[in-house]
């Protein structure tokens, strides 16, 4: 049992989260990603399953509990639109939204192209799927660092 620890974070997603380094980068994703073929090509190869969450419920969770990089622009990328390449949905902007509020500064958010998108998943750390059911669900966030400031 862990105290101040969402309930929403399972012990393997804890497990990729706490084996994370700086610059590496965590795939999100909706139930549409081709999730199992990504996953398997990742650093750990883990595809961790949280069914029961949306995407920005999961962000929430996840950005409660790891930095983003504050090194680089863009510490958050998302999927293109097909077609659309512009366009920003509403839930890819709450997970925008969510990221700054939880760093509590302005974080970038990049858009890649689908394709682009899957081969820098590819070299992600690990897949986490959720039950999200609207398209373009699909989110990397860069590990960032924890300023010891004693």
């Amino acid at each position: 049992m862990l105290k101040n620890i969402s309930a929403a974070l399972s012990p393997d997603l804890l497990w990729c989260l706490a084996s994370m380094g700086h610059g590496e980068r965590l795939v999100l994703v909706d139930r549409n990603f081709p999730a199992h073929d990504v996953a398997r090509h990742t650093s750990t190869g883990r595809l961790v399953e949280l069914p029961g969450l949306d995407i920005p419920q999961a962000t929430r969770a996840i950005l409660s509990v790891m930095p983003l990089d504050d090194f680089i622009p863009s510490p958050v990328s998302r999927m293109q639109v097909v077609g659309a390449p512009q366009t920003l949905l509403p839930m890819q902007a709450e997970v925008h939204a969510i990221a700054r509020e939880c760093e509590g500064r302005d974080v970038g958010m990049e858009a890649l192209e689908r394709f682009a998108f899957y081969e820098a998943a590819k070299k992600g750390f690990c897949v986490v799927r959720t039950a999200e059911f609207r398209p373009y669900g699909c989110f990397l966030f860069t590990m960032g660092v924890i300023f010891d400031r004693r």
